[in-house]
């Protein structure tokens, strides 16, 4: 599904994806299975429509976020921590944490790795167009490289800094 996103993410615009049947079709030929695309979707779907969706009230200055036991038990430490670097950076907001916090918690995993976790910030990032400082998108890309040869991301980025 994480492929599927990284896809999605090089490909088309947040507001330009195709309806989901044509979308599906789409994947398929690109050589996605059916299960994966089909959980894909669905996780997809799960987005608000407005990045403030899931939390009512601006944040205030120095409010710390406290996870929930199921919360801690998915997102382990250096998720949350990278969660606070982002804050603390002024990369994301309350409201786009806990887009991130609620779409990681949608994955299938039993815990969410840190580069799961980037993946979704990304997904977050690119679903409300939101700008990300050139350092902090450095972060969220890095170990993204399979090979020695290729740039970590360099798609994405192009589709993020546009």
């Amino acid at each position: 599904m994480i492929d599927i996103l990284v896809y999605l993410f090089e490909n088309y615009p947040p507001d330009g994806c195709p309806e989901p049947a044509a979308l599906a079709r789409k994947l398929t030929a690109a050589g996605f299975e059916t299960e994966e695309i089909s959980a894909a979707l669905t996780w997809l779907e799960g987005f608000p429509a407005e990045a403030d969706a899931g939390c009512r009230e601006p944040a205030r200055a120095g409010a710390i976020r406290i996870y929930d036991e199921l919360e801690q038990e998915r997102l382990p430490v250096a998720c949350r921590g990278f969660i606070a670097f982002l804050e603390q950076h002024d990369a994301v907001d309350s409201r786009l944490r806990e887009a991130i916090i609620e779409r990681a918690l949608a994955l299938p995993d039993a815990e969410v790795s840190l580069d799961r976790l980037k993946v979704i910030v990304l997904a977050v990032i690119w679903r409300y167009r939101h700008e990300v400082d050139a350092l902090i998108l450095e972060e969220l890309l890095a170990d993204d490289a399979s090979d020695e040869d290729s740039e970590p991301g360099e798609g994405i980025v192009r589709i993020l800094l546009n």
